[in-house]
């Protein structure tokens, strides 16, 4: 049973998707259709079911989709012992990170990553917060920079590396722009375009506003940021948002006696050794971070 070949399974499994997962195999389709093909010819069974579009396991591929699991990781861990004896920084670390962090927090980060340790290739997938915490507790990825969640797990290790200031945003013709400083009971009043309330972000404003018995008048939640920052610029509502998303189409709203910030930092599962080149990407993340 080829190894590439189960990967290839367990990443058709994970994303639903033949292309996607060709997408993260660096593959053609229809290479990673043979290696399923060439699978399941070596087993004697089909492993998925293909009905139109949709992608779906087979009775035998629920039965060999947790032992394809253990495989891999333990050639993983194989792996890692081998290369930890060398002291070389190499092979591959997955890392799971917010689309905003990607673009604002991580380039320099990566970049100064790649230059020290070039053996060592970074699979980046971009994902909301509570997903990459899902997949620390899967162990589908090894590290995640993200936003911290308000409430700790125990489960997990996490270290603070960035503040990120929250600012309340509208468009510059906004009614509420006109004031120039409100108070919460007047947002209460307009229309909001938030990050979801089921996002970290989305329930810190939450918190705030149920912590002055004020209802919130959400007309539009999205977990994409640019959109909502898109959407407030032209006057569909106000908004909150990081500092660094303020820009000229948006003028920072003050509201009285409060001020939000979120941390962004980073995750890892504390039952997890984390390979050389993960050790060698948080000491180049916390060169990176805020100081004290």
């Amino acid at each position: 049973m080829d190894i590439q070949n189960l990967r290839a399974f367990l990443l058709v499994a994970e994303e639903g998707s033949f292309s996607l997962a060709a997408e993260r195999l660096h593959l053609s389709q229809p290479a990673v259709s043979k290696r399923i093909a060439l699978l399941e010819q070596s087993l004697g069974c089909e492993l998925f079911d293909r009905i139109g579009r949709h992608i779906g396991l087979t009775e035998a591929g629920q039965a060999l989709l947790p032992h394809a699991k253990a495989i891999v990781q333990q050639l993983f861990t194989a792996e890692q012992a081998v290369r930890d004896l060398s002291g070389a920084v190499a092979g591959q670390l997955r890392l799971a990170t917010s689309h905003h962090i990607g673009l604002h927090r991580l380039p320099p980060v990566l970049s100064a990553f790649s230059k020290a340790y070039p053996e060592a290739n970074i699979d980046i997938d971009f994902m909301d917060s509570e997903q990459a915490y899902d997949l620390i507790m899967q162990s589908r990825s090894e590290l995640a920079v993200v936003t911290l969640a308000p409430v700790a797990d125990d489960s997990m290790v996490t270290r603070p590396l960035w503040r990120d200031p929250l600012v309340f945003m509208v468009a510059a013709d906004h009614p509420l722009a006109a004031s120039g400083a409100c108070r919460l009971a007047d947002l209460a009043r307009h229309p909001a375009i938030l990050p979801g309330l089921n996002t970290y972000t989305g329930q810190i404003v939450k918190r705030l506003f149920a912590d002055h018995r004020l209802s919130l008048q959400v007309s539009m939640a999205t977990n994409y940021l640019e959109t909502i920052r898109m959407m407030a610029s032209v006057g569909l509502g106000w908004t909150v948002l990081p500092q660094t998303m303020l820009d000229p189409d948006l003028v920072a709203l003050p509201v009285a006696a409060v001020e939000l910030e979120r941390t962004l930092g980073l995750v890892y599962h504390r039952s997890r050794s984390l390979s050389r080149a993960a050790q060698a990407f948080v000491s180049v993340l916390d060169a990176f971070a805020d100081g004290d």
